[in-house]
């Protein structure tokens, strides 16, 4: 059985390495191309399928020259807006080829997600805390973003109010950002790797959701479904949790 072709876009930074490192021991897996700043993407053509784990300034390029070469994508890339993803659905499809851009490729930090959904709806009040190291470019995380988003939407779609807050002083950024209606703080430290609490709470109650991540190996098994399953999917797929069941 032929093994799949992979391109790795990204392959000299922390993640990209770890990507690269275990599409080389996946039996299945080819690694035909490890791209970094700088280099020809026209190496990748030979991919099947290429992952993109850069930064938001040239992640768009990549995916507009991957669309075009009829190359899949799989995108764990942050920063990505309504616009982009939209712009990104039309590359493909024009192109005739399929892509999964996802804002995590962690199995806890997916069930953390589906669990807040679930939680939204009960809880009055609710804000998002997320924890990562000093050297992320952006903030809040992909996650945090996305995690907010769910939230928000199953919210409005079960009529809730919107969350209490009597704030009308605040030195600027003291309650977060605010995103959809949910507040979101974001911190950076030396010593955290992926951390992310969802709390929510009512009179007399609170749930907190948490989900630590240590190492950048907790991702590499949704990025290696996803790279699986692209080939089958029709053009652009918001996130992993259906590859996974969850």
């Amino acid at each position: 059985m032929a093994r799949m072709k992979v391109a790795v876009f990204g392959a000299k930074g922390r993640m990209g390495a770890e990507i690269c490192r275990a599409v080389r021991e996946a039996p299945d897996l080819e690694l035909v191309a490890a791209l970094d700043v700088g280099d020809d993407r026209d190496a990748a053509g030979a991919a099947d399928v290429a992952i993109d784990f850069t930064v938001p300034d040239a992640v768009m390029a990549n995916l507009e020259w991957c669309a075009r070469n009829g190359v899949h994508a799989v995108v764990g890339t942050t920063g990505f807006t309504r616009d982009r993803l939209d712009q990104v659905g039309r590359w493909f499809a024009e192109g005739g080829c399929n892509a999964v851009v996802a804002s995590n490729y962690a199995i806890g930090s997916l069930l953390m997600m589906r669990f807040a959904e679930i939680a939204a709806p009960f809880f009055e009040s609710v804000e998002i805390i997320e924890l990562h190291h000093p050297n992320k470019v952006d903030a809040p995380s992909g996650t945090a973003v996305t995690t907010a988003q769910r939230i928000a939407r199953v919210r409005a779609e079960s009529g809730c109010d919107p969350v209490p807050d009597a704030t009308t002083q605040e030195v600027p950024g003291a309650r977060g950002a605010e995103i959809d209606g949910i507040r979101v703080h974001a911190v950076r430290q030396r010593g955290l790797f992926a951390n992310q609490e969802v709390r929510f709470g009512n009179e007399g109650e609170q749930l907190t959701i948490v989900e630590n991540g240590f190492a950048r190996s907790a991702y590499l098994p949704g990025i290696l479904a996803a790279v699986r399953a692209v080939p089958g999917l029709p053009g652009l797929t918001e996130g992993i949790e259906a590859l996974l069941g969850i």
